[in-house]
C-alpha cells in the first residue's frame, strides 16, 4: 500500500507540474543564432513541455547557440511543428538513422554517437530534458570561447583522474555482472587499454550536460573505450543503461583542459535545498518532483523568459 501511495502521489505531482509547463507555450520563440554552437537533445513526445522549458531556459542564459534533436522515435508531427515555432525550425534526426558500429544501440548511445559526429563542425553541448537554468552561465560561455569541453559533475568531489590510479581488477570483470554497470566498469577501469593512448583519465561526470569542444576525433576514443569493456564486462552488461554516461565522462576526461563545472552551480537535485547560486539544475528521476523543486525552477523560468 505504501508503494502504490507513492506511485500515484509522483502521478500527482508529475501532472501539476506538466500543466504548469504548458505556459512555456506562450513564452517568445527562441533567438537562435548560427554561430558555431549547437545545444542537442535527444526527446520523445512525453517529454516536449519539459524539454522546453530546458531549451528555452538554458539558450536565454548563454545568449547563443541554434538547437538540434535527437527524435527517439515518438514525435508527432504536430510536436515537430511546435519544435519548429519555438526553436528556430531545429534539424531532427530520426534515431533509426543512427548507426552505432561496435557501441550497443539505446541506452542514450545514439544521443552520444551523434554528438561526437556533429562536433566535428560545432561546439555541441548536450542537454537532457529534465534540466532548468536559473540565471547566467559564464563558465559555460567561457569554455566554449576558449575551446574546451566541459562536464556536469556526477557528485561534488568527482574529479579527474588517471586510469592507473584507480582501483582496478587483475581477474576476470565478468564476475561482476550483478552490479550497475557503471560500478562494474569503474572498478574495472584500470585495466582499459586503448592503442596509442597511454595516459588515459576518467571523471564520474554526468551526461545530462555536457560540452563536447569542435575535434576531429570523432567516435573513435568512444568506440575503443566500449570495445575495451565489452572485452572487460562483456557485450550484455555492458549493454545495460548506464554505459553511454560512463562513455561520455571518459571521452570528456580525456580532452585537453577539460573543465569541471563548479557544483555549487551547476547541480543535480538531491531533494535538498536549491541554492541562489544556482545556474542550472538537472532534476534527475530519482527526486525529480519531491519537495516542489522541479515545479517552482519551471515557473521561474517560465516567468523570465516571458519578459
Amino acid at each position: 500500500m505504501q508503494q502504490l501511495f507513492h506511485r500515484v502521489l509522483r502521478k500527482v505531482r508529475e501532472y501539476r507540474f506538466l500543466r504548469a509547463c504548458h505556459a512555456v507555450l506562450l513564452t517568445p520563440p527562441a533567438r537562435t543564432r548560427e554561430d558555431g554552437v549547437v545545444i542537442f537533445s535527444m526527446i520523445g513526445t512525453k517529454v516536449l513541455l519539459p524539454y522546453l522549458v530546458a531549451a528555452k531556459s538554458f539558450q536565454a542564459q548563454l545568449g547563443r547557440g541554434r538547437f538540434a534533436i535527437l527524435d527517439d522515435g515518438t514525435l508527432s508531427q504536430t510536436d515537430k511543428a511546435v519544435l519548429a515555432h519555438h526553436l528556430g525550425n531545429p534539424v531532427i534526426t530520426p534515431i533509426a538513422a543512427v548507426r552505432t558500429g561496435p557501441c550497443p544501440r539505446g541506452g542514450t548511445w545514439e544521443r552520444l554517437l551523434t554528438i561526437l559526429d556533429l562536433r566535428k563542425a560545432d561546439y555541441v553541448i548536450q542537454l537532457d530534458s529534465d534540466i532548468v537554468a536559473l540565471g547566467p552561465v559564464p563558465e559555460i560561455n567561457a569554455a566554449i570561447d576558449a575551446g574546451r569541453s566541459f562536464t556536469l559533475r556526477g557528485e561534488e568531489g568527482a574529479e579527474i583522474v588517471p586510469l592507473r590510479g584507480m582501483t582496478g581488477r587483475t581477474g576476470n570483470a565478468r564476475n561482476a555482472r550483478r552490479q550497475h554497470v557503471q560500478s562494474a566498469i569503474e572498478q574495472a577501469m584500470a585495466c582499459v587499454q586503448i592503442v596509442g593512448r597511454p595516459d588515459l583519465r576518467y571523471v564520474r561526470g554526468c551526461s545530462g550536460f555536457a560540452g563536447f569542444a569542435p575535434s576531429e576525433e570523432g567516435r573513435v576514443l568512444a568506440e575503443g573505450f566500449s570495445q575495451e569493456a565489452v572485452r572487460l564486462l562483456g557485450s550484455e552488461h555492458w549493454a545495460e543503461w548506464g554505459s553511454e554516461q560512463v562513455t561520455s565522462s571518459f571521452v570528456i576526461a580525456n580532452e585537453p583542459d577539460a573543465i569541471l563545472l563548479p557544483y555549487r552551480r551547476y547541480l543535480n537535485f538531491w531533494n535538498e535545498p536549491v541554492s541562489a547560486e544556482a545556474a542550472l539544475v538537472h532534476f534527475i528521476g530519482t527526486y525529480r518532483y519531491h519537495c516542489g523543486a522541479y515545479l517552482a525552477a519551471a515557473r521561474r523560468a517560465i516567468a523570465s523568459l516571458m519578459r
